[in-house]
């Protein structure tokens, strides 16, 4: 299992969220589930780490929230907006720019020698 920075984690953890709900409506515990296995087990959010995540989501117009019942259990269901397509799709440019830079870069020097 890869340990990933603290930096690179916060940073991605808005489009990886919002790509989720791009699928289709979702709640909490099963947006850390679904996380878990694209990730194959690498990137294992807490619940803690998440919900103040979604709350500046729906604080910044990006997603709202409706509670649903379900075999008697009441759920918080998040679901994206409009406005958070668009910063979606600017989000997959920027981080697809990132990645072509950075693979080019690496395929040209492969191997980093260090000392």
């Amino acid at each position: 299992m890869n340990s990933y920075s603290k930096d690179l984690i916060a940073a991605s953890t808005v489009p990886i969220v919002l790509s989720i709900l791009q699928r289709g409506d979702n709640y909490g515990y099963q947006i850390i589930k679904e996380v878990q296995d694209i990730s194959g087990g690498e990137l294992n959010w807490k619940e803690g780490s998440l919900y103040p995540v979604l709350s500046k989501l729906e604080q910044n117009g990006f997603i709202t929230s409706y509670k649903k019942k379900e075999n008697g259990r009441t759920r918080k269901y998040y679901s994206i907006k409009q406005d958070g397509i668009k910063f979606l799709a600017a989000a997959q440019t920027e981080w697809s720019s990132i990645n072509r830079i950075l693979a080019s870069l690496w395929k040209a020097q492969p191997g980093l020698k260090l000392g």
